[in-house]
């Protein structure tokens, strides 16, 4: 797992590596700019198996995808957390300084993975963008967003982009991109998908509410029942309007034991159309409006 201090917080990555390393030890928004590209024909909900929530592998190490992207050449990608493509030891948690996977890394998308086995593959791709590689790149010197920037994108290979549909299983969503900014007790809703619960899908659906923004507005802290674990790095966060807010990052141990470390999309989105080189950067809407359990 992997730990490290931000600020006065002890927290743990829970991504890749931790569902790798755990297995080793048990077995071994908005509408379409002028010009750009119209979107795919989506999958329909019922049968799509690329959408938020899916899991993700990266060199063998399971993370959980959080929204569906587009830009404006009509490509499709799917978000996770940058750390799911780190190469790090388990104490960097410094994206600034953290290595990382190079963009072209393939990426599988999958289906019931659990320690005995990395699952059904339903889809391939590629590391197209790392939050992490972007701020090493730049100079990035702002220690809240080499601390809370942990976005990467997955770009769908084209004979994949027809699995995938763009809707939050369970909830429906995301109505649009969130940019209001989290406060103490709002409600929070996720999807996580991490290998280690071994594929139990009542485990899936998390509903919680937030501990307020944390670092100048780059993270916030949240509990949810079930906490997100190794494996549910990635994973995206709507709030109680039902729009994305958040990308799951870490898992804390104190001050507030068992508690997750979300990224404020909208701050790592625009930090990803500033230097992705991905133009036309955008979230794409769930074909169904959000509805709470």
């Amino acid at each position: 797992m992997r730990i490290g201090l931000l600020g006065s917080q002890r927290r743990v990555r829970v991504g890749a590596r931790c569902v790798a390393a755990a297995a080793a030890v048990a077995l071994g928004a908005g509408g379409l700019a002028p010009g750009a590209a119209a979107a795919p024909d989506w999958a329909p909900r019922s049968t799509a198996k690329i959408t938020p929530g899916v899991q993700m592998y990266t060199k063998g190490g399971q993370c959980t995808g959080n929204f569906v992207f587009t830009d404006a050449a009509g490509s499709v990608y799917v978000g996770y957390a940058a750390h799911c493509a780190g190469t790090g030891e388990a104490t960097d948690t410094d994206g600034c300084d953290t290595k990382s996977m190079p963009v072209g890394t393939p990426v599988s998308f999958r289906e019931h993975g659990s320690l005995l086995g990395d699952g059904d593959l339903v889809g391939t791709g590629e590391l197209a963008y790392s939050s992490w590689k972007a701020m090493q790149v730049a100079g990035e010197k702002n220690a809240d967003v080499c601390a809370y920037n942990d976005l990467a994108l997955v770009k769908v290979d084209a004979g994949s982009v027809g699995k995938v549909n763009p809707t939050v299983p369970f909830f429906g969503g995301p109505n649009a991109l969130s940019r209001t900014t989290p406060t103490t007790g709002s409600a929070i809703y996720s999807i996580g998908n991490s290998s280690l619960r071994g594929g139990i899908e009542l485990l899936r659906p998390k509903i919680g509410f937030s501990l307020g923004a944390d670092g100048n507005g780059w993270s916030q802290s949240g509990y949810t029942v079930t906490p997100g674990i190794p494996g549910d790095s990635g994973s995206g966060f709507l709030d109680a309007d039902g729009n994305a807010q958040g990308v799951l990052s870490t898992l804390a141990l104190a001050p507030l034991p068992a508690s997750n470390g979300i990224g404020y999309l909208a701050k790592e989105l625009d930090y990803a159309r500033a230097h992705s080189g991905i133009d036309g950067l955008r979230l794409v809407p769930g074909e169904e409006s959000f509805s709470p359990l």
